[in-house]
């Protein structure tokens, strides 16, 4: 188990470090090489994310894949991002928290209204997501199934997804490494299936830092054949560019 301190991170990495308030939305390129840390200083109960290729919007990221190449919905540290072309838009280094949904898709008006109550005004994930997509000229049709980060989902008996009682303790974080230029968008409202009838997300905190180099022996690109493979696929799509830009 790492310590305290090796949490940390030094503040003359620190590229960028905000503040996201309960009930509101984020978006920023995350350049390749650097690492976005989400952390919850209140304890969370879960918020939606997305993230595309922000060089070319049209690859994104891919639900079905991520959890199909390794064998997992649930991710964790040592797990990866992958996007429609097969290719990792995201590692995660590290995580203290573990719980995290990639099946349960987002809130829109009509779960909130039926959370909420009919005329309630609060902001649903998907009305965060298009308000972010549209200053960066995107819209619904961008919007695909997204991940939940510090929300934990089960499967019961009889194939139904159900919220469980396990949230972010205060202080969690999960890092995030950016293996291409990334669009992150994240929307900090509650999870779709979080059964309380009280909308109160707390704030979480997102620190952009420079990381170092990956080394040969790096977790996340060598923790399996499919990674390895997905790695692959990803230095290859450098090459390719790097090719065409001489």
């Amino acid at each position: 188990m790492l310590s305290e301190s090796q949490f940390n991170i030094d503040p003359s990495l620190v590229i960028w470090d905000e503040i996201i308030p309960g009930g509101t939305y984020w978006s920023r390129i995350i350049k390749k090489g650097t690492t976005l840390r989400i952390s919850a200083p209140e304890g969370s109960r879960g918020f939606s994310f997305l993230c595309y290729n922000a060089d070319n919007i049209i690859e994104r990221y891919n639900t079905a894949d991520t959890a199909k190449i390794q064998f997992n919905a649930f991710l964790k540290k040592g797990k990866l991002l992958y996007s429609d072309m097969g290719r990792v838009l995201f590692s995660i280094t590290e995580d203290t928290c573990g719980n995290h949904d990639t099946l349960s898709g987002c809130s829109n008006v009509s779960t909130n209204s039926a959370k909420y109550g009919e005329g309630s005004f609060y902001r649903s994930s998907r009305d965060n997501f298009l308000l972010a997509l549209a200053k960066r000229n995107m819209g619904k049709r961008d919007i695909m199934p997204n991940v939940n980060w510090f929300a934990h989902v089960a499967v019961d008996s009889i194939g139904n997804l159900v919220w469980a009682e396990q949230m972010a303790s205060v202080g969690d974080f999960i890092d995030l490494r950016a293996e291409m230029n990334v669009l992150a968008v994240l929307s900090n409202t509650p999870h779709v299936l979080d059964p309380s009838p009280i909308y109160d997300p707390t704030s979480i905190q997102v620190t952009v830092w420079n990381t170092p180099a990956y080394r040969n022996d790096d977790l996340c690109r060598t923790s399996c054949p499919e990674a390895i493979r997905g790695f692959q696929n990803t230095d290859a799509y450098f090459e390719e560019l790097s090719a065409l830009a001489r």
